[in-house]
């Protein structure tokens, strides 16, 4: 829904548009900026609501637009603080596993996702909690109305199965 006062400085910008872009051209140095900036006004004119009257239009709009700008440069200037643009050293260590190591350690995840699957529904719940949701065995066994004695058998059992499966799938 458009008003007035929107419609007015809506209209200013329009005319003036070009000129704003070379004056923050100008000012700033840089003609990317100055059109991302301009963008910026427009967008930041349209979200107003009329709790002002304003004498000079295209002046607020200037300002406005070189106020954007600064904001924007002293943004990039804080970005440019925390992240380095510097490219990564040759020689750095390289995490990444080479393609056999990935294609091995994704085999050796689906052996164990099926050895999982694969355990009773009591002993698989145990060892899930104790593995995947780092609960002691007092806090398990509160859960599952069980003995410790019984988490620490379900766990142990678990262990032992997928192990084997590992084994049985290197040999």
């Amino acid at each position: 829904m458009s008003n007035r006062y929107d419609s007015m400085l809506t209209d200013v910008l329009i005319t003036c548009y070009e000129d704003m872009k070379t004056f923050l051209s100008r000012k700033f140095g840089c003609p990317v900026l100055a059109e991302e900036v301009a963008q910026e006004t427009w967008l930041k004119v349209r979200r107003l609501s009329p709790p002002l009257v304003v004498d000079h239009p295209r002046a607020y709009l200037f300002k406005m637009a070189a106020n954007l700008a600064v904001d924007h440069l002293r943004s990039e200037k804080t970005r440019a603080r925390h992240i380095s643009s510097e490219s990564i050293p040759e020689d750095a260590p390289n995490n990444t596993p080479l393609p056999d190591t990935a294609l091995d350690y994704q085999q050796r995840l689906s052996i164990l996702r099926k050895a999982v699957d694969e355990l009773p529904p009591r002993c698989r719940e145990a060892f899930m909690l104790h593995k995947f949701e780092d609960l002691s065995h007092a806090e398990i066994a509160n859960r599952m109305g069980i003995s410790r004695n019984m988490v620490e058998k379900h766990i142990i059992r678990g262990l032992a199965h997928c192990r084997n499966r590992l084994r049985q799938a290197i040999q």
